[in-house]
Parts: structure tokens; sequence; C-alpha cells
């Protein structure tokens, strides 16, 4: 379960900020659906602090995952896909919980494909 393998996610871009606070993922396969969708583009916010339910992007010995934070446990977070029927889907159910070190941050954004935003315009009844 690679970056190549298209499975779960993804692959590290270059990082957007100096410093590398900030840096860029593109999903890889339909474990999050219908959340994230296989070519969405995320901005992660490395080192950022983790609450349940945030989507955060793990090292694992196979590749990167983007994940749900579901619960802390004693040995990290329990990290959970969205959509556990995925083919191939690997998660904390699979691995077990992800120590605190391997995970790489937060998902901040999803920024490509950009939402389309339409205003609503009344329609007006003939008389």
């Amino acid at each position: 379960m690679t970056a190549l393998s298209k499975t779960d996610l993804t692959r590290l871009r270059k990082p957007c900020v100096e410093g590398d606070v900030l840096t860029t993922v593109r999903v890889v396969g339909d474990s999050m659906l219908p959340v994230l969708r296989p070519g969405d583009c995320l901005l992660v916010r490395r080192g950022a602090s983790v609450r349940e339910g945030d989507l955060v992007v793990a090292r694992r010995p196979h590749g990167l995952i983007v994940k749900r934070a579901f619960r802390r446990t004693g040995e990290g977070w329990w990290l959970e896909s969205d959509n556990q029927r995925a083919p191939g889907r690997r998660d904390s159910w699979d691995f077990g919980s992800v120590p605190e070190s391997e995970i790489v941050g937060r998902v901040v954004l999803r920024y490509w494909p950009r939402v389309a935003f339409r205003l609503a315009v009344p329609r007006l009844r003939a008389r």
C-alpha cells in the first residue's frame, strides 16, 4: 500500500511555506469517500494539534495515509477510514493506534477541486 498503489493516499509535495509548516498531499483511493475523493488536493499543517474528528495525515510503513482521528488512546491516535468498505482500505482496525510521532499533520483545507459558488437568484413569477 504505497503512494503508487492507489489504495489510500498520497505523496507529500513541496512545502508551501518556508519552515515546512504547510505542505500539500493528493488523495489516492476511496477509503475516505464521500468526504474526500481520489484526486482531491489537501493543504496539511504539519505538527498542528489534533482533536477527535479531525482529518490527519499519518506516516505508516506502507506509506502516507489520510484518516479521521477517531480517539486518542494510550499508544497514540486511533485512525479510521470514513468508507470502511473501500477495497484495500487500511486503518487502525488493521494496524492499531498510530503513535503521535507518526502524525504528519492536520488537514486544514481541500483546495482542489475548487468548490463552485453560486448565488441564489430568486425566480420572478409571471402575473
